[in-house]
C-alpha cells in the first residue's frame, strides 16, 4: 500500500497500516496532558466556508518559559483527530524536542475534508491571479488563501502569542506547507515543506517518465477516498484486503488498469483522474506547485528523503522553484538517507541491509529541524543553515554545500560498452548492440520476495536477482580505484530499437559491493521477510536509483508518437538526484529492462492507451540497445571532485 505520511492532530504522526512508528516515549502522553490545552475552532474564510482547526496551547506555569509562543502549524488532509477538546493526542509536534520546548501547536483539516466545510481538489490548483471577495460575488481562494486566513483569526483569538507562526508538513501537508508560503501572511517566519507534493506527473508519485505507478497508486487510493461533510474517521482503521499476499500476482492478474479502476464502481474519481490522465494535459499542469513559489517571505527548509518511495522528486523542484522565483530568499535544502517521512519517527540508520552507520534521523530532529525553528520563530539556539545539508550515502557523512547541485560537480557520461563493461571512455566500435526479449505476461519484478505493498526498502534493495533474468542487460566497471562521489540528477541517455510500438526502458544504477564485503553482526543482519535468512552482503548490488521511461512521451510528454519498428531512436531522461560514493574497490553498474512490476503499470508493446488495453494487445517485443561510436547509449551523471 502507498504510504503518505501526514502530521495529522496538531502534528500527531500517522502512517500506513504496513508501517508501524516509532511508540510515544513512557511520559509523552503524560506530559501532554499536563502541559498543553486544546481548544478548537471553526473559522471562517474569506468565501464564507468555516475551516476546522484544533489549537494546543502551553499551559500556564507548565515551561519555565513563560511566553509568548509562536504558533507551529500543519494543514491536513489526513485527519486532525482525535476530535473534542476533551480528547489528547499521544504525540504532538514533529519531534519530542519541539514538544518540551514549548510551541502553540495548531493542526487544520482541509478544506472538504473530514470537519472542514467546503469542496476538496486533489492538490487543489494555486490561483495566482484571484478575484477579490466582494458583496454578494464569488471569489477565488485555495491553499494560500485558506493559510492566510487561518493565520489572521489565530493571531487575534489565541493568547500568548509572540505573533510568529511556523508550518511544517510531510507528503500531502508538506504540499499544503509549500502552497501556505506562496504570496503568504507575514506573520509567517518559517516554513518546511518536507517530501511535498509537487508535480505528480514528473517522478513525484503518480507518473515516473510517463509510467503509471501502479501498486503505489492503487494501494494509497483504496485508502484515501472522497468524503462528504462532515466525515470522522473511522474509530479503527482496516487494512484493504487484496485477497492474496502477494502483490505481483493480484496485479498480474487485474489486467490492464481499467480493471482497478471497476473495482471502485465509480466511487473513487481520484484514482479514475489519476489512471485516465495519462499524457501531461492540463489536469498535471494546473497542479504543478513549483510554478507557482512566489513572493516567499518566510525562512524555508526543504526536507527530502534519497530513499523516499513516494516523494522523490518533490524537495527537489521546491528548493529550486523558490531559488528561481525568489532570489535572496532564506531557502535551504536538507535530505538524508530517509524513506518517506523516515527522519520524522525513525532512527534512520539502516535501510533493509544498508547501514549509515549513524542514527541520522535523529540528528536531523535534534540538530537541523529543531534549531531551525527556535531559530526563526523564537530567535534562539540555532543559526542559518547551509544552502544544502545533504547525507552523502556509501562514505555515510553529512556534507554542507553552497549550492546544489555541488558546484564542483564535473558532467561525465557512463558509457555502456562490450560484454557488459561500463565505463568513462566512449566506444569506438562502429558496430555494437544487445538485445533482449520483453514479455509483458512475465514482466520484472521490483523485488524478489512476496510482499502485498511497496515496501520503502526496494529503493536500496540487492538487484542480484534481475540481473539473472535473461530479459535484464548488465553493465558494470572495473572495480574502482578510488572513490567516485556522484550528485545530482542522474540522466540516462539511450539510442533503441524495438520491434513494438511503444516499451518501456527502466535504467537502474547500482553499487556493487565487493566480493570480500563483511557481512553485519548476526545479531543484527537484515532480514528481507520474516523467516528469511540473513543476506550475504559480498557481492551485494544496491539499487541507488531507478526509473522507468515510457518511449512513446520521448519527444512529447503532451503528444506521444509510436515507436517507428525496428528503426534506432533516442530515448533519454532524467532521475532524481543522488548524492552517492562508489567506494574504492566496488564498481558501479548498470542495469536496463522494460517492465518493473508491479510498481510500473505494464507496458502492452502497442501503441495504446495503456490502462485500456486489450488482452491481445499485450505482445513481446525485441528489445535492441546500442552502444557503438555513432550510435552511444548510457548515463549521464555529475561526478564530485574529491577534496
Amino acid at each position: 500500500m502507498k504510504i503518505r505520511l501526514g502530521l495529522v492532530a496538531a502534528c500527531l504522526l500517522v502512517v500506513s497500516d504496513h508501517v508501524k512508528a516509532q511508540a510515544p516515549g513512557p511520559n509523552e502522553e503524560e506530559f501532554i496532558k499536563t502541559h498543553y490545552a486544546k481548544y478548537e475552532y471553526r473559522i471562517l474564510m474569506r468565501d464564507g466556508v468555516k475551516l476546522f482547526v484544533s489549537v494546543y496551547t502551553p499551559v500556564a506555569g507548565a515551561f519555565k518559559d513563560a511566553g509568548p509562543y509562536p504558533f507551529l502549524m500543519t494543514r491536513t488532509p489526513y485527519s486532525c483527530g482525535p476530535y473534542g477538546e476533551d480528547k489528547m493526542p499521544a504525540r504532538l509536534g514533529p519531534s519530542q524536542e519541539l514538544l518540551e520546548s514549548g510551541y502553540i501547536f495548531v493542526c487544520g483539516d482541509a478544506r472538504g475534508r473530514y470537519e472542514s466545510e467546503g469542496v476538496f481538489q486533489e492538490m487543489n490548483p494555486h490561483i495566482d491571479d484571484k478575484k477579490s471577495c466582494e458583496k454578494g460575488k464569488t471569489c477565488d481562494v485555495d491553499e494560500s488563501t485558506d493559510t492566510y486566513d487561518t493565520v489572521e483569526f489565530l493571531l487575534k483569538h489565541v493568547e500568548n502569542n509572540n505573533g510568529k507562526v511556523g508550518i511544517v508538513g510531510i507528503s500531502y501537508p508538506g504540499f499544503y506547507t509549500s502552497a501556505s508560503i506562496i504570496d503568504s501572511h507575514p506573520a509567517i517566519m518559517a516554513a518546511s515543506p518536507q517530501a511535498p507534493m509537487t508535480n505528480l506527473f514528473f517522478n513525484d508519485d503518480g507518473y515516473h517518465g510517463g509510467a503509471f505507478m501502479l501498486s503505489a497508486n492503487y494501494g494509497f487510493y483504496v485508502g484515501f477516498l472522497p468524503q462528504k461533510n462532515p466525515t470522522l474517521p473511522p474509530a479503527t482503521r482496516t487494512p484493504h484486503d487484496f485477497g492474496t499476499p502477494d502483490s505481483y500476482k493480484f496485479y498480474l492478474q487485474a489486467g490492464p488498469t481499467e480493471n482497478l479502476d471497476k473495482k471502485f464502481d465509480g466511487t473513487n474519481f481520484l484514482f479514475h483522474d489519476q489512471m485516465v490522465h495519462t499524457t501531461y494535459d492540463d489536469y498535471w499542469k494546473k497542479r504543478d506547485l513549483s510554478l507557482h513559489m512566489k513572493n516567499i517571505k518566510a525562512a524555508v527548509m526543504v526536507v527530502g528523503g534519497w530513499f523516499d518511495a513516494e516523494d522523490l522528486s518533490g524537495p527537489f523542484k521546491t528548493f529550486h522553484a523558490i531559488d528561481e522565483f525568489n532570489p535572496g530568499a532564506v531557502n535551504s535544502l536538507v535530505v538524508g538517507p530517509w524513506t518517506h517521512g523516515g527522519w520524522s519517527i525513525w532512527d534512520g540508520d539502516k535501510l533493509g541491509d544498508v547501514n549509515f552507520g549513524s542514527k541520522t534521523g535523529v540528528f536531523f530532529r535534534a540538530q537541523i529541524q529543531f534549531p531551525f525553528f527556535e531559530y526563526y520563530l523564537k530567535g534562539r539556539n540555532g543559526a542559518p543553515l547551509p544552502k544544502a545539508y545533504v547525507f552523502e550515502t556509501g562514505s555515510n557523512v553529512w556534507k554542507r554545500y553552497d549550492a546544489w547541485p555541488p558546484k564542483s560537480a564535473e558532467k561525465k557520461t557512463l558509457y555502456f560498452r562490450a560484454g557488459g563493461k561500463l565505463s568513462f571512455d566512449p566506444p569506438t566500435e562502429k558496430a555494437g548492440v544487445d538485445e533482449y526479449v520483453s514479455d509483458p505476461s512475465h514482466p520484472v519484478p521490483f523485488v524478489n520476495y512476496t510482499t502485498d505493498t511497496v515496501p520503502q526498502r526496494y529503493m536500496d534493495d540487492d538487484q542480484r536477482f534481475a540481473a539473472q533474468r535473461p530479459d535484464v542487460l548488465a553493465y558494470e566497471t572495473e572495480p574502482l580505484t578510488e572513490d567516485v562521489t556522484l550528485a545530482g540528477p542522474v540522466r540516462p541517455k539511450l539510442r533503441v530499437a524495438s520491434t513494438g510500438t511503444d516499451s518501456d526502458f527502466v535504467v537502474k544504477l547500482i553499487d556493487v559491493y565487493p566480493n570480500d564485503f563483511p557481512n553485519p553482526p548476526s545479531d543484527a543482519a537484515g532480514k528481507r521477510v520474516l523467516g528469511a535468512a540473513p543476506v550475504l552482503m559480498g557481492g551485494y548490488e544496491q539499487l541507488v536509483r531507478g526509473e522507468p521511461m515510457r518511449a512513446k512521451f520521448r519527444d512529447s510528454w503532451e503528444k506521444p508518437t509510436p515507436l517507428p519498428m525496428g528503426k534506432m531512436v533516442e530515448v533519454n531522461g532524467e532521475m532524481p538526484d543522488i548524492n552517492h560514493t562508489f567506494r574504492a574497490g566496488h564498481r558501479i553498474m548498470v542495469q536496463v529492462q522494460s517492465s518493473w512490476f508491479p510498481l510500473v503499470d505494464r507496458n502492452p508493446q502497442t501503441f495504446v492507451d495503456i490502462p485500456f488495453a486489450k488482452p491481445e494487445q499485450f505482445v513481446k517485443a525485441t528489445e535492441s540497445v546500442y552502444r557503438n561510436a555513432d550510435a552511444a547509449s548510457g548515463v549521464e551523471v555529475l561526478v564530485v571532485q574529491q577534496r
